[in-house]
C-alpha cells in the first residue's frame, strides 16, 4: 500500500521507493523523480555565518569563564519600576510586534510570574510580543554570565530548528552600549557600525550595508550590556533610541539604574525579570561538587553553615555567583575554607567579599599541579592589574583596547628615543650615501640634515600615536578592498603613459626602454591602491603620497584587524595588525627603492651609486609605514617604558592575554574588560 504524498513543505529532494508497483505515480515515485529544492536568500547565508561566528565566539568565552558547570540562573518578574505592567507586556488584544518564535507558545502573565531557570527565560524572551526584556539585578548578582547563557541558550535553539524556520530565529548578538551617542546616530546605524568592527563578514561598507539590513529584517536579537556603565542623561536618551529598534532587544542593567532610567524612559511592552540571588544550598551544592566523597572537612562545615544559617554573613556573602565561584578558585582542596567562619575577621558579607576578591589574582598565578605554570610572578600579575583598573577608573571606562595604551604614558621620552635612534640611522645612510661622490665634510653635513629631519619626522609620528583613536590600519579585504586595486592599476598605466610620452620629447635625452618607465611607475600604482582602501596612512611621510581624494573620503572610518568568517577578539587584532603593517611598510620600501634604483641604473654613475640610491630610498618608507606609524610599535615601546616606571610586563599584550586565560579579564569584541566591575573597583581603590 502506498503511503500518502508529504505536504509541498516537507518535499525532500530524490525518489522514494513505495514497493513493488508495476506503475508508480506522485512526486516521489522513482520513475519519475521530483527534485525540490530551496534557494537561501543572501540574507539567510548572512545570518547563518553571523550564527556560526558567534556561537564560536561565546563558546570559547563561556569555557574561560567556566560557565558551563556555573549555578543555576534563577530569576522573577522584577517588582521595582522598570517596566510597565505585566499584563501588558503579554496581553494579546493589541497587534503583537513579534511572533513567538517556531516552536514556542505564547508568553502569559502566569509564566512571568512564576519565573524560573535559564529554559523559562529563554521562553520568555522569544515570546514577548514587543520582543522587550529587561534583565536586571544587584551588582555582582551575575547578570553578564546569565546574558551569555541565554544567547547561547537562543543560538542552540536556532541550530537544532528544522531548516525552514531557522531564518525565523533572529542570531542573538551581545554587545556593550559604552560609546553611543544615540543623537549622532539611530540604535541600527550603531549597531551595524559596532558589527562591522566585530565580526569580519560585516567589514567594509557593503558589510555594514548587509548587517543593518539583517537589523532592519529582524534576523539579529542585540543582546545590550552596560547601561547602568553610562551617564544618567545617555541612560534615557539610549532608551528612547532603542524603542523603534525593528529587531528584539534584552536590555542588561544594574536594578537601581534601570529604576532611576525608568522615571524618564521605558520600553513600550518591555518585561522586566531580576536576577535572585544564590540559594544557600545551590551554593553548598556549587562547593561541594568536585570534590572527592567524602568532602575534607573544612569545606563540608561550610557547606553545612550555609545550609543551616540562611540568613547567616556566610549565606548572605555567598549570594552571589561571583562570590560562590570565587571561594572555589581562591581555595585549594586542602585550603583553610572554614576560615570564612570567622564572624571576627569577616563581621560582614561586604568583608568576605573583599577578602576574596583581594585574593583572586594570587590564585589564578599560583602554580598549581595539571595546570600550566605561569609565566608572571602573583605579585607581578597584580601589580599590573591594579595598574591597569586604576588607569581605567580614571578615564571612567571598563574597556581595554590596547591601542589606547600608548596615550597612558607621557609619549616625550620613547618619542625622544624613536627620534634619536630612527636619525642615526637615516643620517648614518645618507653621509655613506654621498661619501664618495663629494668632500667628507659636506657628507657629514647631509648626513646630519637628513638625521635631523627624519628624526624629527620620527618623534611627531610616536607623538601622534600617544592619542586615543582608532586603528588606522585593518584586514587585507579593507587595506585592499574591491575596486581599490582596479583604480591603483589606472592610475599606473597613467602614470606609465605620462612618463613614456614625455621621454619622447625632443629633450635631447635619449628615452630609456618601455618597460624600465612601467617598473619605475608601479609605486604610483601602490600608492593609489593604498590609497583606496582604508590603509591610506600608511602612504603618509613617503616621498609620494598620491589618491588624496578616495583618502579623504574615508578618513575617520573606524577598523580592526580581522580573520575572515570570524569574531574580532583583542590578541587576533594585535597580531594581524602587527604582520600587515610590517609588510607592506616592507613592500612600500622596496617599491620605493626598486624605483630610484632603476632610473639610476640608466645613468653614468655606475652601478655603485644605484645601490646607494636604491638604499637611500628604501629605508625611510619601510621604516616610516612600516613601525614609526605602526600603533603596536608604539603600543610595544610603551610597554618598556612602563615596565621602567611600575614594574609591568615588557610584552604586556601577551600578559593580558593570558590574564584572559586565567579568567581575570574577559573579551567582548577587539578589547578586554575585567572579569567584574567589583575587581577593576577593589584594584583601583587599593591602587
Amino acid at each position: 500500500m502506498s503511503e500518502p504524498a508529504p505536504a509541498a513543505d516537507d518535499r525532500i529532494p530524490g525518489g522514494i521507493f513505495h514497493g513493488p508497483t508495476a506503475v508508480q505515480v506522485g512526486d516521489h515515485n522513482t520513475m519519475h523523480n521530483r527534485f525540490v529544492t530551496e534557494k537561501r536568500s543572501p540574507a539567510d547565508a548572512a545570518a547563518d555565518n553571523l550564527a556560526r561566528a558567534v556561537a564560536a565566539q561565546w563558546e570559547a568565552e563561556a569555557g574561560l569563564r567556566r560557565l558551563s558547570s556555573t549555578l543555576p540562573v534563577r530569576w522573577a518578574l522584577s517588582g521595582r519600576r522598570i517596566a510597565g505592567r505585566a499584563a501588558g507586556a503579554v496581553e494579546s488584544s493589541r497587534k503583537a510586534r513579534f511572533d513567538p518564535l517556531p516552536g514556542l507558545a505564547p508568553v502569559t502573565e502566569e509564566v512571568l510570574r512564576n519565573g524560573g531557570e535559564l529554559a523559562a527565560l529563554h521562553a520568555v524572551y522569544g515570546a514577548l510580543p514587543a520582543g522587550r526584556l529587561l534583565l536586571v539585578g544587584p551588582p555582582a548578582a551575575g547578570k553578564t554570565a546569565a546574558t551569555v547563557l541565554l544567547l547561547l541558550t537562543a543560538l542552540h535553539y536556532r541550530q537544532r530548528a528544522a531548516p525552514a524556520d531557522q531564518p525565523h530565529i533572529p542570531v542573538p548578538v551581545l554587545l556593550t552600549l559604552e560609546g553611543w551617542d544615540p543623537a549622532a546616530e539611530s540604535a541600527v546605524e550603531w549597531a551595524a557600525g559596532r558589527l562591522s568592527r566585530q565580526y569580519t563578514s560585516f567589514l567594509g561598507a557593503r558589510g555594514r550595508e548587509s548587517a543593518r539590513m539583517l537589523l532592519n529584517s529582524g534576523r539579529i536579537a542585540l543582546f545590550l550590556d552596560g547601561l547602568d556603565e553610562v551617564t544618567a542623561k545617555l541612560r534615557a536618551a539610549m532608551v528612547a533610541a532603542l524603542e523603534p529598534a525593528p529587531c528584539r532587544l534584552v536590555l542588561v542593567s544594574r536594578s537601581k539604574e534601570a529604576v532611576l532610567t525608568g522615571k524618564k524612559a521605558r520600553l513600550a511592552g518591555a518585561a522586566a525579570v531580576e536576577l535572585q540571588p544564590v540559594r544557600p544550598e545551590d551554593a553548598a551544592d556549587f562547593l561541594l561538587d568536585p570534590l572527592p566523597e567524602p568532602a575534607p572537612k573544612p569545606w563540608r562545615t561550610v557547606a553545612d553553615r550555609l545550609v543551616a544559617e540562611p540568613k547567616g554573613v556566610l549565606a548572605r556573602a555567598l549570594s552571589s555567583p561571583l562570590a560562590v565561584s570565587l571561594v572555589r578558585e581562591v581555595y585549594a582542596e586542602v585550603g583553610p575554607v572554614d576560615e570564612l567562619l570567622d564572624t571576627t575577621r569577616f563581621p560582614h558579607p561586604r568583608a568576605i567579599e573583599d577578602h576574596l576578591l583581594d585574593h583572586a589574582i594570587t590564585a589564578a598565578y599560583t602554580p598549581r599541579s595539571g595546570y600550566p605554570r605561569p609565566d608572571h610572578t602573583p605579585e607581578e600579575a597584580e601589580r599590573t592589574l591594579r595598574h591597569i583598573a586604576t588607569q581605567l577608573t580614571a578615564e571612567n571606562t571598563h574597556d581595554l583596547a590596547w591601542w589606547h595604551i600608548p596615550s597612558w604614558v607621557d609619549a616625550r621620552p620613547r618619542a625622544l628615543a624613536v627620534g634619536a635612534v630612527i636619525g642615526l640611522i637615516d643620517g648614518a645612510v645618507a653621509t655613506w650615501a654621498f661619501w664618495p661622490d663629494v668632500a667628507p665634510i659636506v657628507a657629514c653635513l647631509n648626513g646630519m640634515i637628513v638625521a635631523a629631519i627624519f628624526g624629527l619626522l620620527a618623534h611627531h609620528a610616536i607623538t601622534q600615536l600617544s592619542r586615543p583613536a582608532p586603528l588606522s590600519s585593518s584586514s587585507w579585504r579593507d587595506v585592499f578592498p574591491r575596486g581599490s586595486i582596479a583604480i591603483g592599476f589606472i592610475h599606473w598605466l597613467s602614470a606609465w603613459g605620462t612618463s613614456v610620452a614625455i621621454s619622447r620629447m625632443p629633450t635631447g635625452i635619449d628615452p630609456m626602454p618601455l618597460w624600465v618607465y612601467l617598473a619605475v611607475t608601479a609605486p604610483i600604482g601602490f600608492a593609489a591602491t593604498v590609497g583606496a582602501g582604508r590603509g591610506y596612512r600608511l602612504m603618509k611621510g613617503t616621498t609620494f603620497y598620491f589618491n588624496s581624494f578616495f583618502s579623504n573620503q574615508i578618513e575617520g572610518r573606524q577598523t580592526v584587524a580581522a580573520f575572515e568568517g570570524r569574531s574580532i577578539g583583542p590578541r587576533p587584532v594585535w597580531h594581524h595588525h602587527t604582520r600587515l603593517r610590517v609588510l607592506i611598510g616592507l613592500m612600500n620600501g622596496v617599491a620605493f627603492g626598486l624605483m630610484f634604483g632603476l632610473v639610476a641604473s640608466f645613468s653614468p654613475a655606475g652601478p655603485d651609486w644605484v645601490l646607494r640610491l636604491a638604499v637611500v630610498n628604501t629605508v625611510w618608507p619601510a621604516l616610516y609605514s612600516g613601525l614609526l606609524t605602526n600603533i603596536a610599535f608604539s603600543t610595544t615601546l610603551t610597554a618598556v617604558q612602563m615596565n621602567a616606571r611600575a614594574g609591568t610586563p615588557v610584552r604586556l599584550v601577551r600578559f593580558l592575554d593570558d590574564a584572559h586565560q586565567r579568567n581575570l579579564l574577559r573579551a567582548v569584541g577587539p578589547v578586554y574588560q575585567f572579569r567584574h566591575a567589583r575587581l577593576q573597583e577593589r584594584l583601583a581603590r587599593d591602587h
